[in-house]
């Protein structure tokens, strides 16, 4: 049974939220305050966590930070705010996707089962070749590692998973739509400029100048291509 953890301290919308997640089949525990939703989150190991922002002890923002530190499950942000720049700050600390308050519960669940369809279809996914090395970077897709002169680099999920694709199609111009099919599905339901905040995050951790990069670079009108040469 899929377990979700629900992160939220307003009991108005924690009741009704794991009552209809239970009806629907979900294994699902609680946690009322930040602090608490990270030692669940480490000790149950859910397979997602629906969190919200303005929690006690912790904000959303430092649980999510806190959690990608040692996990890669999937993240819902729940927010009350709507200012770009909060959205936008929720990704870059990890979030898979998020939903602004209020929020209908069909569109929860779309949400969540697109983010599990992702995972499932990220495990379930394989390639002829398990590794590939493109100039000093070498990424082996066994291990989910990724080496820079023999380094390890920490990257995220998606960060991975993004990398891997452009590596294996190393040389080749890869359009945003297929981007978007092969690392989020085409069941994605969030912000499209996602793709550009991970873009960028590579390109920190990658690029000797991430104001003018080389290995990851862009092809307008179409997407991305990362150089081989």
């Amino acid at each position: 049974m899929t377990h979700i953890l629900m992160i939220e301290d307003d009991p108005l919308i924690l009741g009704p939220t794991v009552r209809a997640l239970t009806a629907q089949g979900f294994h699902v525990s609680q946690a009322m305050d930040g602090a608490a939703g990270v030692q669940h989150a480490i000790d149950d190991k859910p397979d997602l966590i629906i969190l919200d922002i303005l929690l006690p002890n912790l904000d959303g923002w430092e649980v999510c930070k806190a959690i990608r530190q040692r996990s890669t499950v999937p993240i819902l942000m729940l927010t009350a705010l709507s200012d770009e720049i909060d959205r936008i700050l929720g990704l870059e600390l990890g979030a898979d996707d998020y939903l602004t308050k209020p929020f209908s519960m069909r569109e929860l669940l779309a949400r969540i089962k697109a983010l599990l369809r992702r995972v499932e279809m990220d495990l379930q996914q394989g390639r002829q070749t398990d590794r590939v090395q493109v100039r000093d970077l070498v990424l082996d897709l066994g291990m989910r590692q990724v080496t820079k002169n023999g380094v390890e680099l920490s990257l995220r999920y998606k960060e991975f998973e993004l990398l891997s694709l452009l590596m294996f199609h190393a040389g080749q111009a890869v359009s945003r739509a297929e981007i978007f099919d092969q690392v989020w599905g085409t069941d994605w339901l969030g912000d499209m400029r996602t793709l550009d905040v991970h873009i960028r995050w590579l390109r920190e951790k990658l690029e000797e100048d991430p104001s003018a990069p080389e290995l990851i670079q862009t092809v307008r009108g179409v997407g991305y291509r990362f150089t081989a040469t």
